[in-house]
């Protein structure tokens, strides 16, 4: 039965985080276009050309894939490392739609096909 109130004694919020093992890109997406706003909230490089610009995310298990994926982007294509997690496998590359594309491409590929991930669709926005 769970409590009914998820604080400690001293009142803090206890957060529970459960990670299952495997090996698997469990998101996949390219953001085209996006407004600048979504860069500055992000915390990200703000001096592209938004007409032509893309946001890549993933989230791959086990986290530390997010460094061999952000090796694979920079050398697929011209994008900025926005943002690598090794601790939650994150990735968030920006740059060309075309270039994105193409690395989160490859990023997938590689990692279903010789590392043999689980990988989900990419998925376009």
């Amino acid at each position: 039965m769970l409590p009914a109130d998820p604080q400690d004694a001293e009142g803090k919020m206890r957060i529970i985080q459960e990670l299952v093992p495997g090996k698997q890109i469990t998101l996949a997406h390219v953001i085209g276009g996006p407004r600048p706003i979504v860069y500055k909230k992000l915390g990200l490089n703000p001096d592209v050309d938004y007409g032509n610009s893309a946001i890549g995310i993933l989230n791959m298990s086990p986290p530390e894939s997010a460094v061999i994926a952000s090796d694979i982007s920079i050398k697929t294509g011209d994008v900025y490392l926005g943002f690598v997690d090794r601790f939650s496998g994150t990735l968030i590359i920006t740059g060309l739609l075309s270039e994105v594309n193409s690395a989160v491409d490859e990023i997938v590929r590689y990692f279903r096909d010789d590392l043999g991930y689980s990988c989900c669709e990419i998925t376009r926005r």
